[in-house]
């Protein structure tokens, strides 16, 4: 018998993303049949995973970031579109050759940008979540910049204490009450730890700022990402910690990054 050809139907596929609520059923549809690989049991099973609510990332085992292919394994943070302000209000602040911190890292992602636009003397990245740490690995690792796993700045080398020009951190910042109400992609297959900010959404930042203290070196940075209504309060925060802030937003993005320098 001739082989099977493999000739799906996108229309149907697109109408079915659609009624699952794909706001961009056509793309998606263009991406799960290239990641079918010409099998139409793997196509039926990919789009029967998706219409379940699976994150397409964690489908396509990629996401795409800042121009980049991200990998991105099941259940690790998805790098979102809007923490490109992020990655690009770091830049703006970081020296020559800079000695970079990815904290709370998820894949990588930031850290595989910045590593393009810097040339960093020395670039690092770290995170609690294991399988985080697993997927950033395999991502930096053809780079060779290491990831560390712990919580926050325990696990790094404590000779870059007080060294270090910028810090990078995506850290939580839903408020615990509103982890519920965030879209079952994120809700039902992001890691907790990646998206759960404490009572006011600032309680992982706080440590953050606080330790970003210790950890720069005079005139260096820290940036981050936070919702826009919470900018105010973190900027106070950094304040107390002894950070001079400035807030960036980008309207087109819906984001909203804030960076401080350590005086000196």
């Amino acid at each position: 018998m001739p082989p099977t050809v493999f000739s799906p139907d996108r229309p149907a596929l697109v109408r079915r993303l659609r009624a699952a609520g794909c706001v961009f059923a056509e793309d998606e549809a263009d991406l799960l049949i290239a990641a079918a690989t010409d099998s139409t049991e793997a196509l039926t099973d990919l789009v029967d995973r998706r219409v379940a609510g699976l994150p397409l990332e964690h489908l396509l085992g990629w996401a795409e970031f800042c121009g980049l292919r991200v990998a991105v394994d099941p259940g690790v943070f998805v790098p979102r579109g809007r923490t490109a302000l992020l990655v690009a209000a770091a830049a703006a602040v970081a020296g020559p050759a800079p000695a970079v911190l990815d904290l709370c890292c998820g894949s990588g992602a930031a850290a595989l940008v910045l590593h393009g636009r810097l040339a960093p003397r020395w670039l690092a990245a770290a995170d609690v979540d294991p399988a985080a740490v697993a997927c950033a690995r395999r991502n930096l690792a053809p780079l060779g910049v290491p990831v560390y796993q712990g919580d926050l700045f325990a696990p790094l080398p404590v000779r870059w204490r007080g060294r270090l020009d910028l810090v990078v951190a995506n850290a939580p910042y839903v408020p615990s009450g509103a982890v519920a109400m965030l879209p079952a992609e994120a809700r039902l297959h992001e890691a907790p730890v990646a998206l759960d900010g404490g009572a006011d959404g600032l309680a992982v930042l706080r440590r953050v700022a606080a330790g970003a203290a210790q950890w720069l070196a005079p005139g260096g940075h820290l940036a981050v990402e936070v919702s826009a209504g919470q900018a105010g309060a973190l900027c106070g925060i950094m304040a107390d910690a002894g950070l001079d802030p400035f807030v960036v937003h980008d309207d087109d993005l819906e984001a909203t990054a804030v960076t401080a320098r350590l005086p000196g």
